[in-house]
C-alpha cells in the first residue's frame, strides 16, 4: 500500500468520527506515556487540558484520514503567522505500515501552503520513536525548542517548497 491508498478530508474536531480518532490519539499518549493501561477519566482530562477546538477553521484544520473508506488516522494543523504547527498526528494500528503517516504529512504540508505557511513545526516526545522517524524520513529536522510544552523533547521543522 502507498500513500496514494489514503483519502483525507477536512472535519470539525466535534465530529464523531473526529472525537474518535482524538480519543484513540490522547489514550495511546497516555499508555505510551506512563507505560500502563489508561484510567478512567484520564482521556477526557488530556483532551480538556489540550483542547483540539482550535484544529478548525480559521484558526487550523483536522484532517481524518480514510483507508478502504474507513477511518484510519488524523493530523492536525495550527496556523501561526508564516507558519504552520502539526499535532494530533496518529494512524490506528490495525492500518499502520501502510503509508497513512505519509499520506497525512503529505496532506497537511499541501494545506499549510495553501494557507500561506512557509514552513511546519512540531514538538513530540522521546518516546515517540516512530514518530520521530516519520518526520525525519520526510523532511523535517530536529530544530532548537520554539515552545516550552510540558511533554515536549524534540521540536522539528520542515521548510516548505
Amino acid at each position: 500500500m502507498s500513500a496514494t491508498d489514503w483519502t483525507t478530508v477536512p472535519a470539525r474536531p466535534d465530529r464523531p468520527e473526529a472525537t474518535t480518532l482524538l480519543e484513540e490519539y490522547f489514550a495511546e499518549m497516555i499508555r505510551r506515556y506512563h507505560a500502563r493501561p489508561v484510567r478512567p477519566g484520564e482521556v477526557a482530562a488530556a483532551m480538556a487540558e489540550d483542547p483540539s477546538d482550535d484544529l478548525a477553521a480559521p484558526t487550523g484544520i483536522l484532517l481524518l484520514a480514510y483507508r478502504d473508506a474507513r477511518p484510519a488516522g488524523c493530523a492536525g494543523l495550527r496556523y501561526r503567522p508564516g507558519w504552520a504547527e502539526l499535532t494530533r498526528v496518529y494512524v490506528r494500528p490495525a492500518h499502520r505500515g501502510h503509508g497513512g503517516g505519509a499520506a497525512l504529512l503529505a496532506a497537511v504540508a499541501q494545506r499549510a501552503r495553501a494557507a500561506g505557511a512557509d514552513r511546519i513545526r512540531l514538538d513530540t516526545r522521546s518516546d515517540l520513536v516512530e514518530a520521530r522517524a516519520l518526520y525525519a524520513r520526510h523532511g523535517y529536522r530536529e530544530i532548537p525548542a520554539y515552545n516550552d510544552g510540558p511533554y515536549a523533547q524534540h521540536w522539528f521543522e520542515k521548510v516548505l517548497s
